[in-house]
Protein backbone atom coordinates (compact mmCIF):
# COMPACT_ATOMS: atom_id res chain seq x y z
CA UNK A 1 0.00 0.00 0.00
CA UNK A 2 1.25 3.36 -1.03
CA UNK A 3 0.75 6.71 1.36
CA UNK A 4 0.32 10.27 -0.10
CA UNK A 5 2.31 13.02 0.65
CA UNK A 6 0.11 14.18 3.44
CA UNK A 7 0.11 10.88 5.13
CA UNK A 8 3.66 10.57 4.31
CA UNK A 9 4.66 14.26 6.36
CA UNK A 10 2.11 12.50 9.29
CA UNK A 11 4.66 9.74 9.21
CA UNK A 12 7.65 11.76 9.47
CA UNK A 13 6.36 14.63 12.50
CA UNK A 14 3.44 12.48 14.11
CA UNK A 15 5.27 9.20 14.92
CA UNK A 16 8.92 10.01 14.79
CA UNK A 17 10.05 10.40 18.60
CA UNK A 18 13.63 10.70 20.33
CA UNK A 19 14.56 8.19 21.32
CA UNK A 20 14.88 7.89 25.56
CA UNK A 21 13.24 11.15 26.18
CA UNK A 22 11.19 10.66 29.74
CA UNK A 23 7.58 9.47 29.61
CA UNK A 24 5.07 12.31 28.44
CA UNK A 25 1.67 11.46 28.21
CA UNK A 26 -0.86 13.26 26.14
CA UNK A 27 -4.62 13.44 26.43
CA UNK A 28 -6.53 13.93 22.72
CA UNK A 29 -10.26 15.47 23.07
CA UNK A 30 -12.24 15.42 19.67
CA UNK A 31 -14.72 17.47 18.11
CA UNK A 32 -18.55 16.95 17.91
CA UNK A 33 -20.45 19.33 19.54
CA UNK A 34 -22.71 17.98 22.42
CA UNK A 35 -20.93 14.36 21.95
CA UNK A 36 -18.51 16.11 23.92
CA UNK A 37 -20.16 15.28 27.10
CA UNK A 38 -19.23 11.65 26.81
CA UNK A 39 -15.77 12.68 26.99
CA UNK A 40 -16.72 13.84 30.66
CA UNK A 41 -18.05 10.90 31.42
CA UNK A 42 -15.06 8.99 30.72
CA UNK A 43 -12.66 11.58 32.85
CA UNK A 44 -14.79 11.20 35.33
CA UNK A 45 -14.10 7.48 35.38
CA UNK A 46 -10.37 8.17 35.23
CA UNK A 47 -10.46 10.49 38.06
CA UNK A 48 -12.40 7.36 40.51
CA UNK A 49 -9.26 4.93 39.43
CA UNK A 50 -7.23 7.40 40.40
CA UNK A 51 -5.96 7.89 44.15
CA UNK A 52 -6.60 10.72 46.15
CA UNK A 53 -4.13 13.94 45.95
CA UNK A 54 -2.84 12.74 42.16
CA UNK A 55 -1.32 15.32 40.30
CA UNK A 56 -2.54 15.72 36.86
CA UNK A 57 -1.63 12.59 34.57
CA UNK A 58 -1.92 14.46 31.35
CA UNK A 59 1.12 17.00 31.20
CA UNK A 60 0.13 17.27 27.81
CA UNK A 61 -3.81 18.46 26.79
CA UNK A 62 -5.36 18.53 23.01
CA UNK A 63 -8.76 19.51 21.53
CA UNK A 64 -10.42 19.96 19.03
CA UNK A 65 -14.30 21.61 18.50
CA UNK A 66 -15.97 21.39 21.80
CA UNK A 67 -13.27 18.89 22.90
CA UNK A 68 -11.16 21.95 23.06
CA UNK A 69 -13.66 23.48 25.59
CA UNK A 70 -13.04 20.27 28.07
CA UNK A 71 -9.34 20.66 27.32
CA UNK A 72 -8.98 24.17 28.31
CA UNK A 73 -11.35 24.03 31.47
CA UNK A 74 -8.94 20.92 32.03
CA UNK A 75 -5.70 22.54 31.68
CA UNK A 76 -6.52 25.56 33.73
CA UNK A 77 -7.34 23.28 36.69
CA UNK A 78 -4.34 20.79 36.38
CA UNK A 79 -3.10 21.70 39.70
CA UNK A 80 -6.22 20.22 40.86
CA UNK A 81 -7.04 17.60 38.55
CA UNK A 82 -10.25 15.86 40.38
CA UNK A 83 -11.28 19.11 41.31
CA UNK A 84 -11.49 20.14 37.43
CA UNK A 85 -13.24 17.10 36.31
CA UNK A 86 -15.98 17.51 38.95
CA UNK A 87 -16.32 21.06 37.87
CA UNK A 88 -16.42 20.12 34.25
CA UNK A 89 -18.90 17.37 35.14
CA UNK A 90 -21.60 19.61 36.43
CA UNK A 91 -21.11 22.37 33.81
CA UNK A 92 -22.17 19.54 31.08
CA UNK A 93 -24.62 17.51 33.30
CA UNK A 94 -26.76 21.74 34.08
CA UNK A 95 -26.31 22.49 29.92
CA UNK A 96 -29.75 23.56 28.60
CA UNK A 97 -29.55 24.85 24.54
CA UNK A 98 -30.24 28.72 25.24
CA UNK A 99 -26.82 28.36 27.35
CA UNK A 100 -25.11 27.84 23.68
CA UNK A 101 -27.54 29.01 20.90
CA UNK A 102 -30.45 31.02 20.22
CA UNK A 103 -33.63 28.40 21.02
CA UNK A 104 -36.50 30.91 21.12
CA UNK A 105 -38.92 31.44 18.56
CA UNK A 106 -37.48 35.38 17.90
CA UNK A 107 -33.96 33.98 18.25
CA UNK A 108 -34.05 31.12 15.71
CA UNK A 109 -36.61 32.95 13.46
CA UNK A 110 -34.57 36.22 13.21
CA UNK A 111 -31.28 34.05 12.31
CA UNK A 112 -32.60 31.93 10.13
CA UNK A 113 -33.95 35.01 7.91
CA UNK A 114 -30.89 36.18 7.98
CA UNK A 115 -29.17 33.41 6.87
CA UNK A 116 -31.74 33.33 3.94
CA UNK A 117 -31.10 36.74 3.25
CA UNK A 118 -27.40 37.38 3.22
CA UNK A 119 -25.99 34.09 2.43
CA UNK A 120 -28.08 32.91 0.25
CA UNK A 121 -29.74 36.15 -1.22
CA UNK A 122 -26.98 38.38 -0.44
CA UNK A 123 -29.55 41.20 1.05
CA UNK A 124 -27.54 43.49 3.37
CA UNK A 125 -24.29 45.21 2.98
CA UNK A 126 -22.40 44.05 5.86
CA UNK A 127 -20.19 41.30 5.14
CA UNK A 128 -20.36 39.60 7.79
CA UNK A 129 -20.88 35.79 8.33
CA UNK A 130 -23.91 34.38 9.07
CA UNK A 131 -25.08 30.52 9.61
CA UNK A 132 -28.29 28.80 10.44
CA UNK A 133 -27.86 28.86 14.47
CA UNK A 134 -27.10 32.01 16.53
CA UNK A 135 -24.36 30.33 19.05
CA UNK A 136 -23.77 34.18 21.18
CA UNK A 137 -24.86 32.91 24.07
CA UNK A 138 -21.93 30.34 24.15
CA UNK A 139 -19.37 33.20 24.58
CA UNK A 140 -20.99 34.51 27.80
CA UNK A 141 -21.12 31.13 28.93
CA UNK A 142 -17.68 30.43 28.44
CA UNK A 143 -16.17 33.66 29.55
CA UNK A 144 -18.21 32.84 32.90
CA UNK A 145 -17.12 29.62 33.77
CA UNK A 146 -13.54 29.14 32.37
CA UNK A 147 -10.50 30.65 34.52
CA UNK A 148 -8.24 30.88 31.84
CA UNK A 149 -5.19 32.31 33.97
CA UNK A 150 -5.12 28.55 35.66
CA UNK A 151 -3.27 27.80 32.45
CA UNK A 152 -0.51 29.73 33.53
CA UNK A 153 -0.36 28.75 37.08
CA UNK A 154 -0.75 24.90 36.04
CA UNK A 155 2.29 25.61 33.99
CA UNK A 156 4.39 27.44 36.06
CA UNK A 157 3.66 24.72 38.70
CA UNK A 158 4.90 22.13 36.86
CA UNK A 159 1.41 20.24 36.50
CA UNK A 160 0.97 20.67 32.72
CA UNK A 161 3.53 20.64 29.85
CA UNK A 162 1.18 22.43 27.37
CA UNK A 163 -2.87 22.68 26.20
CA UNK A 164 -3.91 23.41 22.39
CA UNK A 165 -6.74 23.77 20.49
CA UNK A 166 -7.02 23.78 16.95
CA UNK A 167 -9.20 25.67 14.30
CA UNK A 168 -9.45 26.01 10.58
CA UNK A 169 -8.46 28.89 9.00
CA UNK A 170 -11.09 29.75 6.18
CA UNK A 171 -8.55 31.54 4.06
CA UNK A 172 -5.57 29.94 3.91
CA UNK A 173 -7.18 26.53 4.13
CA UNK A 174 -4.97 25.38 7.49
CA UNK A 175 -5.33 23.54 10.51
CA UNK A 176 -4.05 26.16 13.25
CA UNK A 177 -3.10 24.32 16.64
CA UNK A 178 -3.08 27.49 18.94
CA UNK A 179 -1.06 26.30 22.08
CA UNK A 180 -0.21 28.22 25.40
CA UNK A 181 2.76 25.98 27.06
CA UNK A 182 6.31 26.16 28.20
CA UNK A 183 8.77 28.72 26.23
CA UNK A 184 10.79 25.38 25.15
CA UNK A 185 8.44 24.39 22.76
CA UNK A 186 9.00 25.20 19.35
CA UNK A 187 6.35 26.23 16.24
CA UNK A 188 5.49 24.04 13.59
CA UNK A 189 5.01 23.78 10.13
CA UNK A 190 3.75 20.88 7.69
CA UNK A 191 1.48 20.14 5.07
CA UNK A 192 -1.79 21.93 5.88
CA UNK A 193 -1.30 21.82 9.61
CA UNK A 194 0.68 24.68 11.71
CA UNK A 195 1.70 24.97 15.37
CA UNK A 196 1.39 28.29 16.94
CA UNK A 197 2.05 29.43 20.65
CA UNK A 198 -0.04 31.78 21.78
CA UNK A 199 -2.08 32.76 24.95
CA UNK A 200 -5.48 30.78 24.75
CA UNK A 201 -8.94 33.08 24.59
CA UNK A 202 -12.60 32.35 24.75
CA UNK A 203 -12.36 33.35 20.91
CA UNK A 204 -10.17 30.44 20.42
CA UNK A 205 -12.53 27.69 21.84
CA UNK A 206 -15.42 29.85 20.10
CA UNK A 207 -13.65 29.55 16.27
CA UNK A 208 -12.73 26.02 17.74
CA UNK A 209 -16.15 24.68 17.82
CA UNK A 210 -17.82 26.65 15.33
CA UNK A 211 -19.08 24.05 13.09
CA UNK A 212 -19.50 24.80 9.51
CA UNK A 213 -22.82 26.52 8.50
CA UNK A 214 -24.44 25.55 11.80
CA UNK A 215 -22.41 28.42 13.82
CA UNK A 216 -20.86 31.60 12.25
CA UNK A 217 -16.76 31.77 11.92
CA UNK A 218 -14.78 33.57 14.43
CA UNK A 219 -12.49 36.08 13.47
CA UNK A 220 -8.83 35.96 14.74
CA UNK A 221 -5.77 38.22 14.03
CA UNK A 222 -6.95 38.64 10.34
CA UNK A 223 -8.38 35.70 9.14
CA UNK A 224 -11.77 33.92 10.11
CA UNK A 225 -11.83 30.62 11.86
CA UNK A 226 -13.89 27.58 12.30
CA UNK A 227 -14.54 24.30 13.26
CA UNK A 228 -10.64 22.63 13.65
CA UNK A 229 -12.13 19.32 12.91
CA UNK A 230 -12.19 20.41 9.22
CA UNK A 231 -9.21 19.08 7.25
CA UNK A 232 -7.39 17.95 10.01
CA UNK A 233 -5.36 15.62 8.58
CA UNK A 234 -3.53 14.13 11.74
CA UNK A 235 -5.05 14.89 15.01
CA UNK A 236 -2.54 13.04 16.76
CA UNK A 237 0.36 15.16 15.78
CA UNK A 238 -0.39 18.05 17.73
CA UNK A 239 0.29 16.04 21.06
CA UNK A 240 3.14 14.54 19.67
CA UNK A 241 4.97 18.14 18.38
CA UNK A 242 4.14 19.13 22.53
CA UNK A 243 6.24 16.79 23.51
CA UNK A 244 3.86 13.63 24.44
CA UNK A 245 5.32 10.11 23.70
CA UNK A 246 2.00 8.28 24.78
CA UNK A 247 -1.55 9.38 24.19
CA UNK A 248 -4.92 8.40 25.17
CA UNK A 249 -7.70 9.45 22.98
CA UNK A 250 -10.84 9.89 24.01
CA UNK A 251 -13.44 9.88 20.77
CA UNK A 252 -17.07 10.81 20.09
CA UNK A 253 -17.80 7.23 17.15
CA UNK A 254 -17.52 3.46 17.80
CA UNK A 255 -14.40 2.51 18.96
CA UNK A 256 -12.38 1.73 15.76
CA UNK A 257 -10.17 -0.41 17.39
CA UNK A 258 -13.18 -2.26 19.40
CA UNK A 259 -14.87 -5.93 18.99
CA UNK A 260 -16.38 -6.14 15.73
CA UNK A 261 -15.39 -2.80 14.59
CA UNK A 262 -14.35 -4.20 11.49
CA UNK A 263 -17.34 -6.84 11.30
CA UNK A 264 -19.64 -5.82 8.62
CA UNK A 265 -23.17 -4.85 9.81
CA UNK A 266 -26.78 -6.18 7.99
CA UNK A 267 -29.22 -3.58 8.02
CA UNK A 268 -33.01 -3.34 6.25
CA UNK A 269 -32.63 -1.34 3.61
CA UNK A 270 -35.84 0.86 3.33
CA UNK A 271 -34.64 2.10 -0.18
CA UNK A 272 -36.01 5.61 1.18
CA UNK A 273 -34.68 8.88 -0.04
CA UNK A 274 -31.88 10.23 2.62
CA UNK A 275 -33.19 13.44 4.11
CA UNK A 276 -31.17 16.55 4.30
CA UNK A 277 -30.62 16.14 8.18
CA UNK A 278 -29.60 12.03 7.33
CA UNK A 279 -27.23 13.59 4.43
CA UNK A 280 -25.94 15.89 7.13
CA UNK A 281 -25.17 13.79 10.04
CA UNK A 282 -23.16 11.76 7.42
CA UNK A 283 -21.25 15.11 6.58
CA UNK A 284 -20.85 15.91 10.27
CA UNK A 285 -19.16 12.71 11.02
CA UNK A 286 -16.82 12.49 8.09
CA UNK A 287 -15.43 16.03 9.59
CA UNK A 288 -14.83 14.73 12.84
CA UNK A 289 -14.58 11.06 13.06
CA UNK A 290 -13.05 9.58 9.82
CA UNK A 291 -9.64 11.37 10.28
CA UNK A 292 -9.51 10.61 13.91
CA UNK A 293 -9.76 7.03 12.74
CA UNK A 294 -7.31 7.14 10.33
CA UNK A 295 -4.95 9.02 12.15
CA UNK A 296 -5.47 6.07 14.68
CA UNK A 297 -5.15 3.00 11.71
CA UNK A 298 -1.79 5.10 10.76
CA UNK A 299 0.04 5.28 13.89
CA UNK A 300 -0.74 1.33 14.35
CA UNK A 301 0.86 0.56 11.47
CA UNK A 302 3.98 2.88 12.11
CA UNK A 303 4.18 1.62 15.30
CA UNK A 304 4.23 -1.76 13.63
CA UNK A 305 7.08 -0.85 11.71
CA UNK A 306 9.25 0.58 13.94
CA UNK A 307 8.84 -2.64 16.34
CA UNK A 308 10.17 -4.35 13.10
CA UNK A 309 13.21 -2.42 12.39
CA UNK A 310 16.73 -3.63 13.70
CA UNK A 311 18.15 -2.32 17.21
CA UNK A 312 20.96 0.01 15.33
CA UNK A 313 24.16 -0.62 17.29
CA UNK A 314 25.67 2.18 19.80
CA UNK A 315 27.54 5.02 18.03
CA UNK A 316 31.47 4.58 18.20
CA UNK A 317 32.75 8.01 20.80
CA UNK A 318 34.71 8.91 17.68
CA UNK A 319 31.76 9.52 15.45
CA UNK A 320 28.88 12.10 16.23
CA UNK A 321 26.24 10.68 13.47
CA UNK A 322 22.75 12.13 13.93
CA UNK A 323 20.37 9.41 13.81
CA UNK A 324 18.22 9.39 10.66
CA UNK A 325 14.84 9.70 10.78
CA UNK A 326 14.29 5.74 10.76
CA UNK A 327 16.81 5.21 13.44
CA UNK A 328 14.96 7.43 15.42
CA UNK A 329 11.31 6.48 14.82
CA UNK A 330 9.84 4.68 17.88
CA UNK A 331 6.19 3.48 18.93
CA UNK A 332 3.52 5.70 20.23
CA UNK A 333 1.52 3.95 22.98
CA UNK A 334 -2.61 4.37 22.41
CA UNK A 335 -5.26 3.75 24.07
CA UNK A 336 -8.21 4.60 22.54
CA UNK A 337 -12.08 5.07 24.54
CA UNK A 338 -14.98 5.52 22.01
CA UNK A 339 -18.49 4.98 22.57
CA UNK A 340 -19.93 1.84 23.29
CA UNK A 341 -23.33 2.43 21.97
CA UNK A 342 -24.60 4.49 19.15
CA UNK A 343 -24.86 8.07 20.27
CA UNK A 344 -27.12 9.37 17.49
CA UNK A 345 -29.68 6.65 18.86
CA UNK A 346 -29.55 7.87 22.23
CA UNK A 347 -30.01 11.42 20.75
CA UNK A 348 -33.30 9.87 19.03
CA UNK A 349 -34.31 9.21 22.39
CA UNK A 350 -33.71 12.91 23.60
CA UNK A 351 -35.23 14.72 20.77
CA UNK A 352 -38.49 16.10 22.96
CA UNK A 353 -35.68 17.96 25.51
CA UNK A 354 -35.34 20.26 22.73
CA UNK A 355 -37.10 23.61 22.95
CA UNK A 356 -40.13 24.05 20.98
CA UNK A 357 -38.43 26.72 18.37
CA UNK A 358 -35.39 24.56 18.08
CA UNK A 359 -37.41 21.39 17.65
CA UNK A 360 -39.42 23.24 14.90
CA UNK A 361 -36.80 24.78 13.25
CA UNK A 362 -35.01 20.44 12.95
CA UNK A 363 -38.41 18.94 11.94
CA UNK A 364 -37.99 20.02 8.59
CA UNK A 365 -34.61 18.63 7.57
CA UNK A 366 -35.62 15.49 9.15
CA UNK A 367 -33.26 15.96 12.46
CA UNK A 368 -36.14 14.66 14.56
CA UNK A 369 -36.36 11.88 12.77
CA UNK A 370 -34.74 8.84 14.03
CA UNK A 371 -32.54 8.76 10.47
CA UNK A 372 -31.55 12.11 10.90
CA UNK A 373 -30.28 11.76 14.53
CA UNK A 374 -26.88 12.10 13.51
CA UNK A 375 -27.50 16.00 13.71
CA UNK A 376 -29.65 16.01 16.59
CA UNK A 377 -26.16 14.22 18.62
CA UNK A 378 -24.02 17.17 17.67
CA UNK A 379 -26.92 20.38 18.95
CA UNK A 380 -28.55 18.34 21.77
CA UNK A 381 -27.43 20.49 24.54
CA UNK A 382 -29.70 19.38 27.37
CA UNK A 383 -29.52 17.79 30.48
CA UNK A 384 -31.03 14.49 30.14
CA UNK A 385 -28.83 13.83 26.70
CA UNK A 386 -25.88 15.26 27.97
CA UNK A 387 -26.10 13.44 31.21
CA UNK A 388 -26.64 10.21 29.49
CA UNK A 389 -23.71 10.24 27.61
CA UNK A 390 -21.73 11.28 30.98
CA UNK A 391 -23.10 8.18 32.31
CA UNK A 392 -22.17 6.21 29.19
CA UNK A 393 -18.63 7.31 29.32
CA UNK A 394 -17.84 6.74 32.67
CA UNK A 395 -19.12 2.99 32.34
CA UNK A 396 -16.77 2.78 29.11
CA UNK A 397 -13.96 3.83 30.81
CA UNK A 398 -14.67 1.44 33.78
CA UNK A 399 -15.01 -1.28 31.18
CA UNK A 400 -11.31 -0.63 30.24
CA UNK A 401 -9.89 -0.41 34.41
CA UNK A 402 -7.52 -2.56 33.37
CA UNK A 403 -6.25 -1.21 30.41
CA UNK A 404 -6.30 2.35 32.12
CA UNK A 405 -4.92 1.78 35.35
CA UNK A 406 -1.71 0.12 32.91
CA UNK A 407 -1.71 2.92 30.79
CA UNK A 408 -1.71 5.52 33.02
CA UNK A 409 0.54 3.64 35.35
CA UNK A 410 -1.85 3.21 38.53
CA UNK A 411 -0.16 0.61 41.31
Amino acid sequence: MTTSAAEQKTVNSASTVSVGRESITGLILSGGGARAAYQVGVLAGIADLLPVGTKNPFPVIVGTSAGAINAVKLASGAAQFRTAIHELTVFWQSFRSHQVLRSDWSGVIRQASRFVGRSLLGIGRKQIPVALLNSSPLKDLLTERLNLSGIDEAIEGHHLRAVAVTAFGYESGQAVTFYQGKGTIDAWLRHRRVGLPTRLTVDHLLASSAIPLLFAPVKLEHEYFGDGAVRQSAPISPALHLGANRVLVVGVSGNPRGPGANKPVHRVVSGAQPSLAQISGHMLNSTFIDSLESDIELLERLNLLSRMLPTSPEPSPQVSEQPTPVQSLAPVEVLVISPSQPLDEIAARHRRELPPALRTFLRGPGATKTSGAGVLSYLLFESGYCSELIELGRRDAMAQREELMRFLRIA
